[in-house]
């Protein structure tokens, strides 16, 4: 039974136009530029032909093993390895702990095939074309836009008692830099925090690209009185970039921001296995390993550079103003004692910081990210102390119906008074009887002489 050679195509063409030579209808150097080879190369290729016929053209390594080929016993025990250590980990993931954590230098794509055919690694589907969103280049320079986003996910698998873990997130357009940090929760408080952090290492962005969640925007209709100012209500947020000369950019939809969306999908897969391997299992070890070891790491491997080298960032304010913006302001009226009421506690304006027209007039109250509270009026900023809360009088204790029935007072009835004295024998009474003789006269009525009424009862 003869055996069978297969061909790619490009061997198909090759033998086509040596046919023509050895028929004599194309010349060698014509053949070798159609073939993209020289000359010596076509009479190679004949004399080939001439003694293995159109097999000639098959290369002889084919269905041959490489002489370059990892032997077998080294690729079964990388295949344990990972399968033991790196059980869920990609290719490419795998191949840079092998070689950072074992020295063990196998590519991504190599290893990709030793883990299908044994059975570790399965490729995904690929997703079906859904809609088609335009490309949008970069941003030429660095701190031109920054994406911000927060990620919820159990980013430490439990350890730790913790669950639902919050990852704020901020890339660069241009660059792809990170700068991210781990929050017990998504809060506003928590985001201003960050933002200040960036602020201090960076500068101030040109603008940033967010959501459209209810950190960012307010997402109620508007009120009235907004409407005949014509103002559109502000988040806490939004308020301090307006202040410090940031300008917001809402997307209209994930795929607007890809970058950041894009970058949640590669950490949920690398920073998880990173903490895992570290043993992070609280939230200081897991910021720890993040600002140490992941982050640098990141911007070294996926950080690219900037069409412009330009640094976009521009410089801080004065550092009274930064932590004035980035602070939780609320509007609030003083009163005839100079005192004002915040979250149901009442606070007093020291005498000395008293400045002329402040009573009745409306201040700006800031809560600062670190716990202190001031206010603003006709920029004096002025500190505020709390008042004692009023003494009030226990509160006394409650009974049972049972309990008031027991200890119920009886009050005395009252004695009749002196004048309120009752007749003997009434005039109904008489009108009623027959007279009799010996019988002593009645009395006339309740109002008779003291000294008749003792004579008629001796």
């Amino acid at each position: 039974m003869e055996e069978r050679i297969w061909m790619s195509q490009r061997e198909r063409d090759r033998l086509q136009v040596l046919h023509e030579v050895q028929k004599g209808g194309l010349q060698q150097r014509e053949a070798g530029r159609q073939m993209g080879v020289s000359a010596r190369q076509v009479r190679k290729l004949l004399r080939k032909m001439r003694e293995q016929g159109d097999a000639g053209v098959v290369h002889g390594l084919r269905g041959k093993a490489s002489n370059r080929r990892t032997p077998a016993a080294q690729r079964l025990q990388v295949v344990r390895l990972v399968a033991a250590e790196y059980g869920d980990f990609g290719p490419t993931l795998a191949s840079e702990y092998l070689e950072e954590q074992h020295g063990i230098k196998v590519s991504r794509e190599t290893l990709r095939q030793w883990m299908t055919a044994a059975g570790t690694w399965k490729a995904k589907a690929r997703r079906q074309p859904g809609k088609v969103h335009c490309w949008r280049p970069r941003r030429s320079c660095w701190g031109e836009l920054v994406q911000w986003d927060c990620s919820v996910h159990d980013w430490l698998e439990g350890r730790g008692g913790l669950r639902q873990l919050k990852l704020i997130a901020m890339i660069d357009d241009a660059t792809s830099r990170l700068f991210a940090r781990f929050v017990p929760e998504d809060s506003t408080v928590e985001n201003l925090r960050l933002m200040g952090s960036y602020l201090e290492r960076f500068g101030r962005p040109v603008a940033c690209y967010t959501d459209k969640a209810g950190l960012f925007r307010v997402n109620r209709p508007a009120r009235p009185e907004e409407d005949l100012q014509g103002v559109e209500a502000e988040t806490q947020v939004g308020r301090a970039l307006r202040e410090l000369g940031i300008e917001l950019i809402l997307a209209h939809s994930p795929q607007a921001k890809g970058r950041v969306e894009r970058l949640f999908g590669t950490l949920q897969d690398r920073l998880i296995k990173g903490l895992r391997k570290a043993g992070s299992s609280s939230l200081q070890e897991a910021n720890g390993y993040l600002e140490e070891r992941f982050i640098p790491f990141w911007n070294q491997r996926f950080a690219v550079t900037a069409a412009n080298p330009t640094d976009a960032h521009r410089r801080l304010g004065n550092a009274q103003d930064l932590a004035s913006a980035l602070s939780l302001c609320h509007q609030r009226k003083v009163t005839q004692d100079h005192t004002l009421s915040l979250e149901g506690q009442l606070y007093r304006i020291p005498r000395a910081a008293v400045r002329a027209g402040l009573r009745g007039s409306v201040v700006r109250v800031e809560q600062r990210l670190d716990g202190t509270l001031v206010a603003r009026y006709r920029r004096h900023t002025l500190p505020l102390e709390p008042c004692a809360p009023p003494q009030r009088p226990p509160a006394l204790p409650q009974l049972t119906r049972r309990q008031a029935a027991q200890i119920r007072i009886r009050r005395p009835r009252p004695k009749p008074l002196p004048h309120q004295v009752l007749t003997v024998n009434p005039a109904w009474r008489r009108s009623a009887l027959p007279p009799q003789g010996d019988a002593p006269a009645p009395l006339r009525s309740a109002s008779a002489p003291l000294a008749e009424l003792s004579t008629l009862l001796k």
